[in-house]
C-alpha cells in the first residue's frame, strides 16, 4: 500500500511518517510542490534513515543521491512534456537502478506509458478527499476494463478509503494509494491499519 504526503507542512507530519513505516507502510511518495531545494531537504533530512529507501521523490528528483532514494515519480504533465522520458535518461534509471512511476488521468494515458515505469496511479477514482469540487469526470472502475498495460502496476488514487477499498481491488487495480484518508482526519494511524487489513487480506 502507498500513501502520499499532504502536498502542504502540517503538525506531526514526520512522526506520522515513521508511525505508518513502523506500521508497515510500503512506500511513501514525498510530494511537495511548493517546496523549494532547501525546504525538500529540511524535511527528508527529518525522515529517518532506514526508511529511505522507501521514498518517492516527486521533485527535486537531484537529491536522489544525497539521501540514498532510489524511486522517483514523475507527474503527468512532466511524463508528457518530455515525451513518456527519453530514452537516455531511462537508460541512466537502470544504470543506477531507479524505480520509476507516473500519474495518469485516463485507462488510455495508462495503456500509453513506457514500459520502464513499474506503477502509475489513476485518479481520480472516486470523489477526491483532499481537493474539494475534484471528482472524476469517468467511471474509472469501468473504463479499466480497456486495460491493455500489463507491464506497469495500475494504483488507484483519489477518494480511496476502508469503504471501497475492496471494491477498488476487485474490479482490476492493483494496488492502492491513499491521501485524503490519512491527512484529513484526526485519526491518521488508525485510518491507516483499518485500510491496511482490508488491503492486504484482499491481496494476499
Amino acid at each position: 500500500m502507498i500513501v502520499l504526503s499532504n502536498p502542504t507542512g502540517i503538525a506531526n507530519e514526520i512522526n506520522v511518517i515513521h508511525s505508518l513505516f513502523e506500521e508497515g507502510l510500503q512506500l511513501f511518495h514525498v510530494r511537495k510542490p511548493n517546496y523549494s531545494l532547501n525546504e525538500m531537504i529540511s524535511f527528508i533530512a527529518q525522515i529517518n534513515p532506514e526508511f529511505r529507501q522507501q521514498l518517492v521523490l516527486h521533485s527535486h528528483h537531484e537529491l536522489i543521491e544525497n539521501f540514498k532514494i532510489n524511486r522517483i515519480h514523475f507527474t503527468e504533465e512532466k511524463r508528457k512534456n518530455n515525451l513518456n522520458i527519453p530514452a537516455r535518461f531511462t537508460k541512466l534509471c537502470r544504470s543506477k537502478n531507479l524505480v520509476l512511476s507516473t500519474s495518469t488521468h485516463s485507462i488510455a494515458d495508462f495503456n500509453a506509458i513506457a514500459p520502464e515505469f513499474e506503477y502509475a496511479f489513476l485518479s481520480p477514482v472516486y470523489p477526491s478527499i483532499s481537493k474539494g469540487n475534484y471528482f472524476p469526470e469517468n467511471d474509472l472502475l469501468e473504463a479499466i476494463k480497456n486495460r491493455t498495460n500489463t507491464a506497469t502496476k495500475l494504483i488507484a488514487l483519489g477518494g480511496i478509503n476502508a469503504k471501497n477499498i475492496e471494491d477498488t481491488l476487485a474490479n482490476g487495480f492493483d494496488n492502492i494509494a491513499l491521501l485524503g484518508t490519512i491527512w484529513n482526519t484526526k485519526n491518521p494511524i488508525k485510518n491507516f491499519k483499518s485500510c491496511q487489513k482490508i488491503a492486504l487480506s484482499y491481496l494476499q
